[in-house]
């Protein structure tokens, strides 16, 4: 097998370069530095071909076992409102899908792509749509959980009157219905997936950040009016309600940053390659590292979800020690 593994990656590696080689001495007459420099492209990008590849078959399997984790353990999680839990699922439902679609396509067209094949074009089309409109659906979706939990704060004890899980499950369909519709219209034209991403993306940060803020701002202003009021002193109750709150919070806004951390580099990639006209093999490994972060956010909120979310870390290991104890029942 071992001797088997080598001649099949001998053979490769010549048909790569092979391929590639030929594009480029169709192209320029070489001189001798001019070859040298092909062959440092020609090394840079078949050890790309091969790290990027591979790092996202990682990242897909680690989101989808994370995820499908997530996904089990909110079933099973009490101590979140029903609105918040649907939107977390929507979270991991859109993680998810990434790990089983858009990785997979982009993988298929980094394949296709080293070997030459019309099915690169298909490939890359697929994956940009698939992995813009479900990016666009967590984005949304986390803006989402921000604005949820600004209203939990101010509307008190009307929170379960407006705040319904029917309303938030027409507001969640709204918002895939129109990432995928975005993200389709790349087919027409391509232009209008680009202004889609620069005009929300600023859109959903601009609005997390506006709640985000409100949220401190009026806990400051609580906290306050409980240290003025000493002769009153709160009941456990209230401070039992606030502290869990404050862990609510806390849990979205990690999950926020995390997004806004993975998702930033693409954006800045995105303005920075417009105004360039040239190409750079250090400028191409920049954007692929930008589209792997983007896509180890798939990978990251699982995590974080256990982290910062009591309820689910415990479902998360009761889901597993069951499934170590029974994995037949």
């Amino acid at each position: 097998m071992g001797e088997l593994y080598r001649l099949i990656r001998a053979h490769f590696d010549s048909t790569f370069l092979a391929i590639l080689g030929c594009e480029l001495m169709a192209k320029t007459n070489l001189t001798g530095d001019e070859t040298q420099k092909n062959i440092s492209f020609l090394d840079g990008l078949h050890q790309r071909s091969i790290f990027f590849p591979a790092a996202n078959i990682l990242l897909s399997i680690t989101a989808f076992l994370g995820n499908s984790l997530i996904l089990v353990a909110l079933r099973k999680e009490t101590s979140l409102h029903p609105p918040s839990k649907f939107l977390y699922r929507c979270l991991a439902t859109a993680d998810l899908l990434v790990a089983l679609v858009s990785q997979p396509l982009y993988v298929t067209w980094w394949i296709s792509r080293t070997l030459s094949t019309i099915l690169s074009r298909y490939a890359s089309d697929a994956a940009f749509i698939t992995s813009a409109a479900l990016c666009g659906v967590s984005l949304l979706t986390s803006t989402a959980i921000s604005v949820e939990r600004l209203l939990t704060l101010l509307l008190g004890l009307r929170y379960k009157q407006i705040v319904t899980l029917k309303r938030v499950c027409v507001t969640v369909t709204i918002g895939w219905v129109f990432s995928f519709s975005a993200a389709l219209c790349f087919i027409l034209d391509n232009r209008i997936s680009l202004w889609y991403g620069y005009t929300t993306i600023p859109s959903c940060l601009l609005i997390s950040i506006a709640s985000y803020t409100k949220i401190f701002r009026t806990l400051a202003h609580h906290q306050a009016q409980v240290q003025e009021q000493n002769q009153q002193r709160p009941s456990q109750v209230n401070i039992l309600n606030m502290a869990r709150y404050r862990k609510a919070v806390y849990s979205a806004l990690w999950v926020q940053s995390a997004l806004v951390v993975c998702y930033l580099p693409y954006f800045i990639k995105g303005l920075v390659i417009n105004q360039r006209k040239s190409y750079s093999l250090h400028l191409d490994v920049l954007k692929e590292t930008a589209i792997l972060l983007v896509y180890f956010n798939s990978t990251l909120n699982p995590f974080l979800c256990c982290w910062k979310i009591s309820g689910v870390r415990q479902a998360v290991k009761q889901t597993i020690r069951q499934a170590l104890c029974c994995p037949w029942s």
